[in-house]
This record gives structure tokens, C-alpha cells and sequence, in this order.
């Protein structure tokens, strides 16, 4: 009986205190991940190399935000903007800054450049790995429906031409 009693125990607070620790980001997702990044087009599918880098500097509120896609970086700054409320920015340090999101484990970001429309998402739900989403809609094969009462609104739609996903494990 006693140890029937122990293990109950031992499980409620094993349970109690997993359910108690919390992660912050970005410094509890800090690391380089690696892996295969698969990128699908009406005209097919290709895969490459592909990491993602997210690194400490020596501010408490930047952090180096790195993507490397077949062997080649792209070099970004996190910026910390109000943590508590999940809102950062990502700085391509070329006068580009894109507005991005922080919301159960999972980073997003929406924008537009050149006619086309983007969504990002990175999610850090499993230890030790993320999965990383881009997914792309040129603006121009925008559609209409609705719009044919005030109880009906018009809607636009934007069809996804190009999917980007990838799972990448920390090294």
C-alpha cells in the first residue's frame, strides 16, 4: 500500500511540476536547427538543405536571426518588442522590417512584397526541433465571392501557388 501511495504521489508532483515550468521566447528556443526544406510549385517539388539559426547578442532585446537555404545565409535581427504581449519585429538590416507574432510556441508573421503575399510560421511546440512554413499567393490571383447582400460580404481569396516546409532538429 505504501508504495502505491509514493508512486501517486511521485506522479502528482512530477505532473504538477511539468505543468508549472514555462518557456519564454525567445530564450528558451535559442539554437541552430538543421534539416531538408521542401518546396512544392505547380511545377513540382525540390528539396534543399536549409537552416535556422537563433542566436544571443550582446543586447538583452537582439537577438541574430539567421536562415540558410542551400548553403546560403540570410542574416536578420530579432528585435524584442513587448514580449509579454508575443510582439517582435524581424529586421533584414536593409531598411525592411516585418512585424511578427509570438503565440502558444509558435512565431508568424504575414506581408506582402512584389505583388505577392506571404505567410511564415515557425513552431516550437517539440522539444528540440521546429517546423518552419512559408506559404505564398501572388496578389494578382486574388479571388471574389459574396458581396451579394449586407448579411453576405465580399470575401477575397488568395490562392497558395508555392508551399515551404521543413523540420528542422537543434544541433
Amino acid at each position: 500500500m505504501k508504495s502505491i501511495v509514493f508512486a501517486f504521489c511521485f506522479f502528482l508532483l512530477s505532473t504538477v511540476t511539468a505543468q508549472s515550468v514555462t518557456k519564454t521566447f525567445p530564450d528558451d528556443f535559442l539554437g541552430i536547427y538543421k534539416g531538408e526544406l521542401n518546396i512544392t510549385t505547380e511545377r513540382g517539388s525540390q528539396k534543399i538543405p536549409m537552416e535556422f539559426h537563433l542566436l544571443k547578442t550582446d543586447s538583452i532585446h537582439k537577438f541574430d536571426y539567421k536562415l540558410v537555404y542551400n548553403n546560403s545565409p540570410r542574416n536578420y535581427t530579432l528585435i524584442v518588442k513587448d514580449k509579454e504581449k508575443g510582439l517582435f519585429e524581424i529586421d533584414e538590416n536593409n531598411g525592411i522590417i516585418l512585424p511578427t507574432a509570438f503565440n502558444l510556441n509558435v512565431l508568424y508573421s504575414f506581408f506582402e512584397v512584389q505583388g505577392n503575399f506571404l505567410s511564415t510560421r515557425i513552431d516550437f511546440s517539440s522539444a528540440n526541433e521546429l517546423e518552419f512554413e512559408i506559404l505564398f499567393s501572388r496578389l494578382q490571383n486574388k479571388t471574389k465571392t459574396g458581396g451579394i447582400s449586407k448579411e453576405i460580404p465580399e470575401v477575397f481569396g488568395y490562392p497558395i501557388t508555392v508551399f515551404q516546409k521543413a523540420k528542422l532538429v537543434k544541433n
